[in-house]
């Protein structure tokens, strides 16, 4: 039966009334949301992660009145949860056997409550506000160590002492640098703890090179802690909290010669914590994230108000980056990680992970680390003893050697070295470079490694060290005075090693006579007698006839037994020695015994050196 008109019309106005209905409810539902809604339903979902402002304060309320203001005037977003807790140390008790002046008291508990009623009244609109106030005084280290433990890998604290001051940008920046270097697994590096938003000014070690930095440099790597206006990422500082538990157990004192920061710790004790942290961050090779902007501007300042640190008042360090520096130089605009420059507590430049893996790598790595056209190969073969490697490594940076590079198989020892800027050959990805058989075995990978790092330097006309791990240098000069001018070739005596003169015979010797042959006789060897490089060499050479020299310790460098050197005083380079030596199969923990003997142990506990030395040349 047919539907008259009218009614089939009626159902479809209903129809058309729910469907404007709709519309005009969720036009009327998007004019009255909040801009920051639809911003939230359009941004990407990004890492969830709380920052939580720690501030330490005492007894200056005009300097926390302006610490707070600065921070609470900043722009946030309401993507990221941003808590402030606020830790307030308690005054000094007057011992009960003393007698003070009862004003001295009534003012004392008078700032307090002024402290206290301030911070209670002082509105945080950006998350939770957490209030710390002491029973006892603690002082500053206390106050920093007890501040936090993270309570997830997602949770960063931003410290700042109550004389600072902070850019309205601060946050823009600290939120734009966590998501690129911790959160970006393409710029993220377990070995930085953290970043400091003061202007760097300041170089610890004694003698180092001063800050200089240019104009195209905004952020760069440098060990040093800030602490002012210090960001701390969860698991490093959940590391140096365990380490300091450890090492104060132990009665152990944080001093690391060299340093200013040390005379600091021997003059104020447990008053201050940095060196502590700087004693951590140098045994763990970690580095923090600082700013460069020109004209002496900075994320945060310190006012540096009387206090622990100053005797009296000296006013601020630096110049606030506003918002109108930000608009003429596009401030957040970060660097990927692979592009920063890193530097140690000399300001030295570090290059981190320095792995020579290919032939295609090796000429521009030789011709940066030659001096005075000469190269040193440290053999780390698998017996290599990781104390006996970290204390050469600190003598090494005692005499200024850099022209050094470490060969050996992969191993967690000589990645470590890599990444923290020691230059190495790893053999087993060099091998597979050079497409030779991954089957063969260790010693002939390492062999045939060596042979053409040799092959290599002796084009360039370099003089060639091959040692093993068992020397310590006495001088920074490596080049040998030829006793006959006509030998190219000595190999040690009772020490293994191997000096090459870079002579144009010397490298038509070793492509001719040596590294077309090395692996075969290699493989013989290690069948009959199980024997090393400089063995494989000597036999070489003496196949071939060519003219070289077995030498004794005493011509190259001084045995570890040398009773003459032993009851010299001091170190240094003895009658033109180069090194003291001993032999690959003497007991090691009768070499550490000799060696702490003759004052060249300069290793602590945890095979870290005891002292940073600063040289005025870089790399």
């Amino acid at each position: 039966m047919a539907v008259p008109q009218k009614k089939r019309t009626i159902p479809l106005l209903f129809f058309l009334l729910f469907l404007s209905t709709i519309f005009l409810l969720t036009l009327h539902h998007t004019a009255t949301t909040p801009s920051s809604r639809l911003h939230q339903s359009i941004t990407p979902a990004g890492p969830n992660f709380t920052l939580i402002i720690k501030l330490l304060t005492f007894n200056r309320l005009s300097s926390l009145s302006r610490c707070l203001n600065s921070l609470s005037n900043a722009h946030y977003d309401s993507f990221t949860k941003v808590h402030l807790h606020v830790y307030i140390d308690h005054f000094q008790q007057t011992p009960l056997n003393e007698k003070g002046p009862p004003t001295d008291l009534a003012k004392k508990l008078n700032l307090s409550l002024q402290i206290l009623d301030f911070v209670d009244r002082f509105e945080w609109k950006f998350g939770e506000k957490v209030v710390h106030y002491r029973t006892l005084n603690v002082g500053l280290q206390a106050q920093w160590l007890e501040a936090w433990w993270p309570s997830s890998d997602h949770e960063f604290a931003f410290v700042v002492e109550d004389d600072l001051e902070v850019s309205p940008l601060y946050f823009k920046f600290l939120k734009g640098l966590i998501l690129m270097y911790y959160y970006d697994q393409t710029n993220f590096n377990p070995m930085i703890y953290g970043a400091s938003l003061q202007r760097p000014r300041f170089v610890p070690g004694k003698h180092g090179n001063k800050i200089q930095l240019d104009s195209r440099t905004r952020v760069f790597l440098y060990q040093l802690v800030g602490t002012w206006g210090q960001l701390l990422f969860p698991r490093p500082w959940k590391e140096f909290r365990l380490w300091y538990d450890t090492h104060k157990a132990k009665g152990l004192k944080p001093f690391l010669d060299g340093m200013v920061t040390t005379g600091w710790y021997k003059k104020m004790g447990e008053r201050i914590w940095t060196p502590w942290f700087i004693k951590f961050i140098h045994e763990r090779g970690y580095f923090n994230l600082y700013t460069n902007f020109m004209n002496e501007r900075a994320l945060c300042i310190s006012h540096r108000d009387a206090g622990v640190n100053y005797g009296k008042s000296v006013g601020p360090d630096s110049f606030l980056v506003d918002e109108t520096f930000y608009n003429d130089n596009n401030l957040l605009q970060l660097q990927p990680l692979a592009n920063l420059k890193w530097y140690d507590f000399c300001f030295n430049e570090v290059i981190p992970n320095r792995i020579i893996r290919s032939s295609d790598e090796l000429e521009s790595s030789l011709r940066f680390i030659q001096k005075s056209n000469t190269i040193m190969l440290v053999n780390l073969q698998k017996k290599a003893s990781e104390p006996i490697v970290r204390n050469l490594l600190c003598h090494f940076e005692r005499v200024g050697i850099g022209n050094y590079i470490f060969v050996g198989l992969t191993s967690d020892l000589l990645h470590d070295l890599a990444r923290r800027g020691h230059p190495v050959i790893d053999v087993n990805q060099f091998v597979e470079s050079m497409k030779l058989d991954k089957s063969s075995r260790d010693l002939i990978k390492e062999i045939t490694v060596i042979a053409y790092v040799i092959k290599k330097s002796l084009e360039l006309k370099y003089n060639s060290w091959v040692v093993d791990s068992n020397m310590v240098p006495l001088g920074s000069n490596l080049v040998f005075d030829f006793p006959n001018p006509s030998v190219d070739f000595y190999l040690g005596k009772n020490s293994e090693f191997l000096y090459i003169r870079g002579s144009s015979a010397a490298s038509k010797i070793w492509a001719d006579a040596i590294i077309h042959r090395a692996v075969g006789v290699a493989d013989s060897l290690i069948r009959t007698q199980g024997d090393n490089f400089i063995h494989v060499v000597e036999r070489l050479l003496g196949k071939d006839s060519v003219k070289h020299e077995r030498v004794g310790d005493w011509q190259f460098g001084l045995g570890i037994d040398d009773t003459n050197y032993s009851n010299q005083t001091g170190l240094g380079n003895k009658n033109g020695k180069k090194f003291v030596l001993w032999s690959s199969e003497m007991d090691l923990e009768i070499v550490q015994k000799k060696l702490v003997q003759l004052g060249m142990w300069a290793v602590d506990t945890e095979f870290s050196c005891t002292s940073v030395v600063c040289h005025t040349t870089t790399l």
